[in-house]
This record gives C-alpha cells, sequence and structure tokens, in this order.
C-alpha cells in the first residue's frame, strides 16, 4: 500500500523537534507522535487530535455546519438536505430523493449535489437536468443516507487553512481539466495526467471517475475525442485536490478581510485548525461577495504538498505549526 505523503512529512520533521513517531506497521496510515516534553497525541492520516470531538463532528456534517454558519450571520451556498428512502421512513421525513429534484428545479439548473458527510470530494457534482440528479443521487444514497442539493455559485474556489487564530496557507483550488494538443484523445490526455500526478506521489484515481463521462456528455466529447491544439476544457466541477484538482498559492496576497473573515469562522465553530472553504470571491481585494462551500475540521495538505518543491516545503512549515500547537496545549 502507498505510504501517505503526511507520513513521509512527519519522518522529516518530527526529529527536528525533538519527537518520536511510531508508525503502525502493517498499513502505515496510523501512529502515535511522543513529544520531548513527554506529551503524547495520536493520527490517523492527516487527521490530528487538534480540534475538540463535538466541534468536528459538527464541521463534518455540512447541513449542521450550514445551518450554525448561517446561523452566526455568515454568507453560506443556497441549500438544502434530503435523505434516502429507508432513512425517510426511519426519521418519519418526506425530503426524499423526489422532493430534491423539486428543490433542485425550484433554485434551477445547474445545481450541485453531495454527500452531506463524506470528504475529498468524493460523489461532488454539478448536476444539469433530472436525469443527471437521479443518476449522482442514486450513487449518493448508495454509500450515505443523507445528501446536500446546493445552489450553483459560479467563481473562484478558495481554501483558507487557519490554526489557532491565524492564516497558515490560503490557496486557489481550480477543478481538474486538460490541454489538447491536436493529436492525443482525450483518454490518452487523461492517462498522461494520471501518470504524472502518480509520479508526484498524488494518489488521485479519476480515469474511471463516472462523474468525467457525464461532464463530457455535457460538453459534446467523449474519451475518444480529440481537443484542438491548447483547447481546455475542466473534466470535473468540483476544485478539491483529492480528484485531481491543482493549487495556486495565495498565502501572501489574501486580503486582511478574508484573513478576519477565516479566523472569526473557524473561532465560532469552535476548532483550532480549519479549513474554510470560499466560493465566489477574489481573495486578493477587500471583502465584497463571498458564500461558504464548507468547513473542514481536518484539512488534509498532501496533494497540495505534491504540487512542487515549493508547496512541499510550505506544507511541511505548516505541519510543524500543528505540531508544535498540539506539543504546547
Amino acid at each position: 500500500m502507498r505510504q501517505p505523503k503526511i507520513i513521509k512529512i512527519l519522518k522529516k520533521i518530527t526529529p527536528a523537534i525533538g519527537a518520536k513517531l511510531i508508525i503502525e506497521p502493517e498499513f502505515g496510515h496510523v501512529g502515535q507522535i511522543i513529544f520531548k516534553n513527554g506529551k503524547k497525541t495520536l493520527f490517523r492520516n492527516h487527521v490530528f487530535n487538534i480540534n475538540g470531538l463535538g466541534a468536528a463532528k459538527v464541521a463534518k456534517d455540512k447541513g449542521y455546519s450550514k445551518f450554525f454558519l448561517k446561523k452566526f450571520g455568515y454568507q453560506v451556498c443556497e441549500g438544502q438536505v434530503f435523505y434516502s428512502k429507508e432513512f425517510c421512513q426511519v426519521i418519519k421525513s418526506k425530503r426524499d430523493i423526489a422532493a430534491g429534484l423539486a428543490y433542485a428545479k425550484k433554485i434551477g439548473f445547474p445545481v450541485i449535489i453531495k454527500p452531506n458527510d463524506l470528504s475529498q470530494g468524493n460523489l461532488v457534482a454539478k448536476v444539469h437536468n433530472a436525469k443527471d440528479y437521479s443518476v449522482m443521487a442514486n450513487k449518493i444514497f448508495k454509500e450515505t443516507d443523507v445528501m446536500m442539493v446546493e445552489k450553483y455559485y459560479p467563481g473562484n474556489d478558495y481554501r483558507v487553512v487557519v490554526l489557532d487564530g491565524r492564516v497558515i496557507s490560503a490557496y486557489q483550488r481550480i477543478p481538474l481539466s486538460l490541454i489538447g494538443d491536436g493529436k492525443k484523445t482525450i483518454f490518452e490526455l487523461i492517462s498522461q495526467k494520471q501518470k504524472h500526478y502518480r509520479s508526484l506521489g498524488r494518489a488521485n484515481h479519476f480515469l474511471d471517475d463516472f462523474r468525467i463521462k457525464m461532464n463530457l456528455k455535457q460538453k459534446g466529447f467523449t474519451k475518444d475525442s480529440i481537443l484542438k491544439n491548447k483547447e481546455k476544457i475542466y473534466l470535473l466541477d468540483n476544485a478539491n485536490l483529492s480528484t485531481g484538482g491543482e493549487a495556486i498559492d495565495v498565502t501572501e496576497k489574501i486580503h486582511p478581510d478574508f484573513k478576519k473573515l477565516a479566523i472569526n469562522i473557524t473561532k465560532d465553530m469552535d476548532l483550532r485548525l480549519c479549513g474554510v472553504d470560499l466560493i465566489n470571491a477574489e481573495i486578493t481585494k477587500p471583502l465584497k461577495d463571498y458564500a461558504i462551500i464548507e468547513v473542514n475540521a481536518a484539512p488534509g495538505l498532501d496533494n497540495y504538498a505534491s504540487i512542487g518543491k515549493t508547496q512541499n516545503e510550505i506544507v511541511e512549515k505548516l505541519y510543524l505549526k500543528i505540531l508544535k500547537a498540539l506539543e504546547k496545549n
């Protein structure tokens, strides 16, 4: 099994603070850090014991976190949760898959639909019609009982990472895309990109992602289509790095207004470490318009670190800050 990027980073940085690292040997995803002051902490991949369990659980649930963020006065993506047939029977709700479709029509296609409690961009999709909605909703309900249907907001997508009242990272997320050369098919270009990502240590598997086929069909392409030279298309609509997205670092360019916004959101959500995802915003300019996509109590930086040497060095410094925060408190 491929060792996660975070484990490689921890092996490098823990000696710098005199800490001992113990990794579970069979799968290599879980471990313990013993600091030189004697304090110990367990972790699993990029999930560290830095946030309170209750706050982390609320943040993971997109419906609950949306409720509280709106209650606190923040601008959130308009949306509602809907339930599988079985769960509707349990909780005696009429918000089933059909109600979700009615809501999607009410707010207007295209809409974003996604699992309420999964992460890393899993099963997130922009759907343009009732047929695509039905396909995606049924796939989601095979994995979980709660689905979020949201209004689609065009614009730039950013993640701002906050630790103990300070912004430690900010980057724009760009969806998985291809640029044609007038020769290779879309399938060949995808294969080439995935091979490149794997060489960087990015564990992206998007060759068989059914959402790509759905997206290509919407754009009038198939995997056998040949793009014109320098023609660019986006294969997915969500910009999560775990689904092949790319990142542009804006940590040094983020406007103080957005720093304050992300810090306040993290504080109000009762978190120490938080990734705040924003859409429809120009983060380098004064705060004017934005919508919060979601908050993440365990923002993974592994794929960001794999983009290049500079990004890897940035992430190493960020995880050092996280470890020092864990050692201190």
